[in-house]
């Protein structure tokens, strides 16, 4: 009788830790996915085609899974990539849609407005005066849009609505918007920037009484609306540089590589720059923007703005009817000037991320360019149009070839 009392106590003893263990492992996750591990890839959130690494740039999702709640839930995205999208052209008469994830302070208002004013399409996009968003319809439509961006369909996922946003949001708010449910084909571009000219240029647009307090900041199915602002009152007009660089949940650091990355591989915004685990977050999220940008059928960098317009140009075979200017850093070399040494280097301590997405990108640009450049039978033509748009210059190289 006594064995069994002891046999009864130590299955319930055993019973006991279990569950005590489930309590401690569910304390711990709550609400942030847990981080993966070291050795862990980004596989079990979405399924990428083949190899994510800087080498093979021409993997492409082509579908997404996320883990909402915990749980996987495929969203049904087809998304293509670079490669895919060179090979067989962007079909402005399908159900191709260009998505553009539009980076504060990255240029991307003019670009944004190259897209809807100055391509040479059959049917360009029809932009009323006196009303800043433009109708990008397909055409022989009425209400099919093929892009989506602010100057097109307005921010429909949210001001500024990073990847996490985007890809959960796009399809619903096409389909909503046209009245219709239908199956697209996604081309995903963006634009980057040197991380400390965005990061002062940023800075200025907020001491002006810029605040963004109107972004959803979407994740993992739901919204996260009550992250800790930086200042007191309704902004943070006439704020001093350190006391921005100070705030440490403010959003402006390494920006770029968070509004790239899929924030439920760590837990969205829950403890969102706190210390524990920060390394293991940064890891994941850099990992995970460098393989989104590579799997973006097009981005390009704010200080090459004519190696940028020949990749968008080739990648899409569209041309545009201006050139895309290169944009004038005074001003951030301006407020350059007036910082301290230290100063510049805090800036770049709290942008390492951007600095190295950065690099990637540059890095990954080039070698399209290069693979651009060599496939293109008329590269002096059209590289030449592309840095001295005007007529006469491209009608003496034609008069030259003949």
């Amino acid at each position: 009788m006594k064995r069994w009392v002891k046999m009864i106590r130590f299955i319930g003893g055993l019973c006991l830790v279990t569950l005590l263990g489930i309590a401690y492992v569910s304390y711990l996750c709550h609400n942030s996915l847990c981080l993966a591990p070291e050795h862990s890839s980004l596989s079990p959130r979405y399924s990428i085609s083949s190899s994510s690494s800087r080498s093979e740039i021409l993997s492409s999702p082509a579908s997404l899974v996320k883990l909402i709640g915990g749980f996987p839930l495929k969203v049904n995205i087809e998304s293509v990539a670079f490669e895919e999208a060179y090979d067989m052209g962007f079909d402005i008469t399908s159900r191709d849609v260009i998505v553009f994830l539009h980076i504060q302070k990255t240029g991307g208002t003019t670009f944004g407005r190259h897209l809807v004013r100055d391509l040479n399409l059959e049917n360009p996009c029809n932009c009323p005066r006196k009303r800043k968003r433009c109708d990008c319809f397909r055409p022989n439509t009425v209400n099919e849009q093929w892009l989506f961006s602010r100057y097109s369909t307005g921010w429909k996922c949210g001001l500024h609505a990073d990847w996490t946003e985007l890809t959960d949001c796009v399809e619903g708010a096409l389909d909503e918007y046209e009245g219709t449910s239908r199956k697209r084909r996604y081309f995903f571009i963006t634009v980057l920037r040197d991380p400390i000219h965005r990061y002062l240029s940023e800075f200025r647009h907020v001491q002006r009484g810029a605040t963004w307090k109107s972004a959803r900041h979407w994740c993992g199915g739901q919204e996260f609306t009550s992250l800790p602002h930086c200042y007191k009152g309704s902004n943070w007009t006439g704020v001093e540089l350190d006391e921005f660089m100070n705030c440490s949940y403010n959003l402006a650091h390494n920006r770029q590589t968070r509004m790239l990355a899929d924030l439920t591989l760590a837990g969205c915004y829950t403890g969102y720059n706190t210390t524990a685990d920060q390394l293991e977050r940064d890891r994941i999220l850099l990992q995970s923007a460098k393989q989104n940008l590579a799997s973006m059928a097009y981005f390009g960098l704010t200080e090459e703005q004519s190696t940028s317009q020949y990749i968008f140009e080739r990648t899409f075979h569209l041309d545009f009817a201006n050139r895309f200017d290169q944009a004038n850093a005074t001003l951030s070399a301006q407020a350059i000037a007036e910082l301290t040494p230290a100063q510049i280097e805090r800036v770049r301590q709290l942008n390492s991320l951007d600095n190295e997405l950065l690099e990637f990108a540059r890095q990954l640009l080039h070698e399209r360019f290069k693979m651009l450049k060599r496939r293109d039978p008329h590269f002096r033509w059209n590289w030449l149009r592309v840095i001295h748009p005007h007529k006469r210059l491209v009608q003496s190289f034609i008069s030259a070839q003949k």
